[in-house]
Formats: C-alpha cells, structure tokens, sequence
C-alpha cells in the first residue's frame, strides 16, 4: 500500500470525452516547487469560497467522474487487476463521496460554531462575546492507496474531505496505477475548472522523493496518507521534524481482531465459518479492514465448517511478493502450524490459515500485530474468554474489533465489545469488518498502529475535521465575522 504522486494540467477535453491519450501530461514534468507554490496561492484563494460554492464544486467533480466511467474503469481494470464490476462499484462509491460530502456543506451539517454573547453576568466575571468557528488549514498532500484505485486515490476520501474543509490539494499518486491517477486528476481538475473553482485547487505529484520533500516543504500543512505503517512511519517521522510540525493523519496497518464467542460457535457455527469465508478473502485479502486474527474455540471445527475458498490475484507483483514472504515468515513461527493452504496457481496467490494458540501470543504478541496483506488469516485456539481477554489486553491499537456472538446479545458479548472498544476505531456485533460505508458516523481509524491519530477518522463526513482548525472571534463586529457564526 505504498504510494507515488504526478501533477498534470487540467485537461482540455470534457469529462465524458477524457481518454488516457488525451490525458494532459504529467505533472511530474513541473518542478515541485512551482506546484507548491500554485497550491499555496489556491490556499488563499480558497478560504475565501463559501460552503454551498464548495459543495457545488464537489458535486462537479462527481459528475464529471461519473460521466468519464467508460474510459477510467478499463484503466483502473489494466493496471490493477481488480474486476470491471468492483471497480465500477468503487467509482460509483467515491462519486457518492463527493455528493455526500456536498449535501452535509450545502446545508450546514459540516459547521462546527459555537456562539457565546456578551454576558455581564457570567459566574466567573463578565463574559465577552465569542464566536468559535473553524477555517481550512492550507494545502494538503494526500498520498493515495493501492488497494483502492479510486475511493482512496486521487479523488478519494482524503481529497474529497480536504476540499470540503476549503483545503487545495496535492496529490501524490501511486505507483500501482499511474496511468489511471493522470486521467482522473485531468478528469476532476477540468470539472473544478470547468466549475469556476480557484486555479490549481487539485493538482498531482509523481515520485518517492517528490512525495517525501513535498512532507518537508513549509507550503504544504498537513499530510492525509494511506499505505504500510513502514512507509506511514517515515512519513510520519518527517512530518514531525520539520521546524513547523505539521498534522500527518495516516492510516497504517491493520489485523482486526474478531472473537468467536462458545454462544456464537454453538448457535450460529455455520453462517459464523461462511462470513468468514467471504470476508477474509474479499479483494484477495487486499483490504485495511481484512480479519486478520479470529478468538475460536475449536480450530478444527471452525476450519472444517468452511465453504470452498477462491481468491483472484493480487494488485501487482510488489504486493503478491510481500505477501507471500510475510505468510512464509508467520508460517514459520515455532509456535504457528498451518491448518490449510490452497495453492494459489499461475498468477495467483495461495489462501492461508495458520493456527496458534492463547499460550503462544501471550508469549510472542507480535504474532497477532503483524499484519500479512492478503487472503490468510491467523486462528488463535481458546480455552476460556478469560484467555482472549488477556491477549486483548496486550493488543495494539486496530481498525475494527468483531464479536461473533450468539442470536441474542449475552455477558460474554459485552464484555468483549467493551475490552475491544478500548482498542478499535470501529467495534461489530454480528457482522463483519470488510465494507467500511460512508456516513455520517463511520469511524475509520484507531491507536497506533491503526493509525497516527486516533481522534480522527478517514471515512465518512467528521472527515472533514481533520484539515481545519478553530478560531475564535472575540468582540468583532459583525459584518467581519464568517457567514456563518454571524446573529441571523
């Protein structure tokens, strides 16, 4: 899940008639500078739209996406490997994102204000008014993902949210589809542009080191990244070394626990071992949300429960490497045995299930942090809930927690909601991690490793908040005040 960035000036075509050949050329050819430098005059230029033109402009972008469909999704399909029909689905969940994120803009449901006149008699002496709003932070770099050409590239969620808090933003593509993140960056920067948007309001960066010096430069004020906790790590690292440190919101690395109650295994074994099933190979394991670790009572039996198991292949030939060096490298483990292995064949990975014990990951934790990219899983036998409980509480921080419980929600279930909760951004009852909506309450993120910033959340509409800031106005009159903390 590592990443690379290009800029390129907005194409001349519309949207619906966008090809790769008419895609304009890279912005790999412009020095980094000059893209920083545009950035930072649509940053100016930018804090001065107000929220109903920003949801307009988002809902253009949308648009555009849409209307570019039949020549984006084959790219998307050459260069990734990922079905036509998944990546239609993925389009069509990313233009959602943008209209999502305009209809909350167009009617307030974004503002964060609070308003405190003027009171002579406040307890603790006389209160001033105070009106408490938020303005964009300035131009973001986003560092787009491999596993979702689009929902997390270059018009995914971290662009869409930074442009909906008033933000221009920098793009660095990744490597895994280059082509696709030059068309889509012409695709939606000729809709903003199209739109009356401020000039170079989306713009795309190419290159390990463009991406890395871009983190360092002053211009740039905070850092939306998606990818390996490797890579999120450094990034991370220079981000806060810089003499002006900035926020660096990054989504890393992830194993998602799930616990198989001895209620959930009794009443519901099967459809239990079916989820399962679907959920770990879903996108060939290629998800941050996979279930990498899964509490059973019975190894055995939960293996036997299972349906046939199909994966398709990996993204490209970096991802199936490292995949099968880390499943080799967990496999050997002196305390791990495998339960199955299906051989994955000519382009194909295999599908894993190792197995282990409570005993042994109270011994070596790291058993159940790393993370192995792809269609394996790790099943830890229990003997008692008590075990899981004490392993939980050594894990680190994740992106979700699962219970598989029984039909009705009983002790045991509770209790490990409430031990999970204290480490996942997202805690599941009956259901399982892969699919991660978009709403208004999604919460996409968690402690470290899950993430740099465990406040925060990648997904969803609070999104936003990551890329602005609160100022408070004091005694200011009114005609100076933003829109919208001013006295209707």
């Amino acid at each position: 899940m590592s990443t690379t960035p290009s800029q390129a000036t907005p194409s001349q075509a519309t949207p619906s008639q966008a090809t790769p050949s008419q895609a304009s050329p890279s912005h790999a050819s412009l020095p980094l500078d000059t893209v920083l430098d545009r950035a930072a005059a649509a940053g100016v230029r930018a804090r001065a739209v107000p929220p109903a033109e920003r949801a307009r402009l988002l809902t253009a972008v949308a648009d555009a996406l849409d209307a570019a469909a039949g020549t984006l999704v084959p790219v998307a399909h050459r260069e990734s490997h990922l079905p036509e029909a998944r990546l239609t689905g993925e389009l069509a969940r990313t233009t959602f994102q943008c209209r999502l994120f305009a209809e909350r803009l167009a009617s307030g449901a974004l503002d964060d204000v609070r308003v405190d006149h003027a009171d002579p008699d406040w307890p603790m002496g006389a209160r001033p008014d105070i009106r408490r709003t938020t303005v964009p932070l300035g131009p973001v770099l986003v560092f787009a993902a491999s596993n979702f050409p689009f929902a997390f590239s270059v018009a995914g969620g971290d662009t869409v949210s930074a442009l909906a808090a008033g933000c221009p933003v920098v793009v660095k593509a990744h490597p895994g589809h280059p082509e696709l993140s030059r068309l889509t960056a012409s695709v939606a920067s000729a809709a903003l542009d199209d739109a009356g948007a401020p000039a170079h309001l989306l713009q795309l960066i190419e290159g390990e080191r463009e991406g890395a010096d871009a983190v360092q430069d002053h211009r740039v004020k905070a850092v939306g990244f998606t990818g390996s906790t490797r890579g999120g790590r450094y990034l991370f690292q220079l981000a806060a070394d810089r003499p002006d440190p900035i926020p660096f919101y990054g989504e890393l690395g992830s194993t998602n626990p799930v616990v198989v109650t001895p209620a959930g295994w009794a009443e519901r074994g099967t459809d239990i071992a079916t989820g399962f099933a679907a959920s770990f190979t879903l996108g060939s394991g290629q998800f941050c949300t996979q279930p990498g670790v899964v509490f059973v009572p019975d190894v055995d039996a939960f293996v036997g429960a299972l349906p046939p198991l199909t994966a398709g292949p990996m993204l490209d030939d970096r991802i199936a490497g490292a995949y099968a060096d880390g499943l080799d490298q967990l496999a050997a483990h002196g305390r791990v045995c495998t339960a199955r292995r299906i051989g994955g064949g000519e382009g194909l990975p295999d599908i894993a299930l190792l197995r282990t014990t409570t005993d042994a990951v109270r011994e070596d934790p790291s058993l159940i942090s790393t993370e192995v990219f792809g269609p394996a899983s790790l099943l830890v036998e229990y003997g008692s809930l008590d075990e899981v409980e004490a392993v939980l509480a050594g894990f680190g921080g994740t992106l979700t927690g699962t219970v598989q419980g029984g039909h009705r929600l009983d002790e045991d279930g509770r209790r490990l909601l409430d031990a999970l909760a204290g480490h996942a951004g997202r805690v599941i009852w009956n259901e399982w991690p892969t699919g991660v909506t978009v709403s208004d309450a999604q919460q996409h993120g968690g402690p470290w490793p899950a993430s740099t910033a465990p406040t925060t959340t990648s997904v969803g509409t609070a999104a936003v908040n990551r890329f602005r800031r609160p100022v408070a106005y004091q005694n200011v009159p009114r005609q100076a005040l933003p829109p919208e903390i001013r006295d209707r």
